[in-house]
């Protein structure tokens, strides 16, 4: 069976697919599908932009898009560290882009593994914020949380 994210643009489809491959190419199935609800659920959450391709490109100082690249401070960090973003592992692109599509058809239809949850971050950093945030769950060598 294939997922079709057909109400969305190809350049929307390409973004999610991109963030799964760079942020968790190296998970589960379950773990891509869920770095990509993250990014769903940021689109849904006023606090960040409307379309996937400015969540995922978004810098911490809300440059607007086309914005020059400040490294190290973008909301992903695979996007501002200043290396290539083009895929070099094909088998590991093919997956991501097909759990991106996974990931956005059962959002679409009202299943979020995440629940809710507009951040992650690897078990191996500590950050500040997730003080702030609520944790909804665990996925691999991800923590995963939401606003109260």
């Amino acid at each position: 069976m294939s997922f079709m994210m057909s109400s969305i643009s190809a350049d929307q489809q390409e973004c999610l697919a991109l963030n799964v491959y760079h942020e968790a190419r190296d998970q589960s199935e379950l773990g891509q599908v869920a770095t990509a609800q993250v990014v769903l659920n940021r689109v849904e959450d006023t606090r960040y932009p409307d379309e996937i391709c400015n969540v995922v490109y978004q810098q911490r100082f809300n440059d607007p898009p086309g914005a020059p690249i400040r490294i190290g401070q973008c909301q992903f960090s695979w996007y501002c560290d200043g290396e290539s973003d083009e895929p070099r592992d094909d088998t590991a692109w093919h997956k991501a882009r097909y759990q991106a599509a996974h990931a956005y058809y059962l959002y679409d239809v009202g299943y979020d593994v995440t629940d809710g949850a507009t951040h992650y971050h690897s078990i191996d950093v500590n950050p500040s914020w997730n003080l702030t945030k609520v944790l909804t769950v665990s996925i691999d060598d991800h923590i995963f949380y939401r606003w109260e």
